[in-house]
């Protein structure tokens, strides 16, 4: 496991030619690092391993896990979401890819990164294996075409469309309103307790910042 050795430079280039990559231009420090949670604690027994990465080698060993996880799955589906670079400081792009299957979760930190993993693009054009699903995933493949990624549009689910919590009268529920209504109540009230200005810093910073304690 590697902590954050000497910084690099500010612009990513993509660790395969052949993937027809740009170099993506984001604000913060580029550093490869990557910390590891396990047994991070949800409700009731339910726990998730975390890899927080901005390696690209880690990041294709955890897709390859996550692709394992999902291929051997029926209906198989891989959860995804998008945090991006600030708001202030435009124009917005993708600043970190979260990629799950059960409990197994990838934490991309493109912001961090000076290179792409080998196999992101083929693995968000997968048609057969697995579906995409995401929470208002529209606005996520923006941010990530513009930064020259994109999650097949023929193979995802936007749940914010998808499913509706009867308990409220808004034309679209929020991510905490439908967690809390599918998964479990604690979750409705999980926005409230996000600190927004240490959320910024996903965009311009080279650590992981999760309310897990990805520190």
């Amino acid at each position: 496991m590697a902590d954050e050795p000497s910084a690099k430079s500010h612009h990513g280039e993509p660790s395969d030619k052949s993937n027809d990559l740009i170099d993506v231009h984001v604000p913060g420090e580029k550093r490869e690092y990557t910390r590891t949670l396990t047994g991070v604690e949800l409700h009731g027994k339910e726990t998730l391993e975390i890899v927080c990465t901005s390696e690209p080698d880690k990041a294709d060993e955890v897709m390859s896990r996550l692709r394992m996880k999902g291929g051997g799955l029926y209906p198989s589906f891989i959860g995804v979401d998008v945090e991006f670079t600030r708001d202030d400081e435009p124009p917005q792009m993708a600043a970190v890819l979260q990629l799950c299957v059960e409990e197994l979760c990838l934490v991309y930190h493109i912001a961090a990164a000076t290179k792409w993993p080998k196999r992101l693009k083929q693995f968000l054009q997968e048609e057969k294996l697995y579906t995409f699903v995401g929470f208002s995933i529209r606005g996520d493949k923006r941010m990530l075409n513009r930064s020259g990624l994109e999650i097949n549009p023929n193979n995802f689910i936007d749940m914010q469309r998808k499913w509706k919590d009867p308990h409220t009268s808004k034309y679209f529920d929020s991510l905490a309103d439908v967690a809390g209504g599918v998964i479990h109540p604690s979750y409705k009230g999980m926005k409230n307790k996000m600190d927004k200005g240490e959320h910024k810093k996903w965009g311009t910073t080279s650590r992981c910042q999760t309310t897990s304690s990805c520190t």
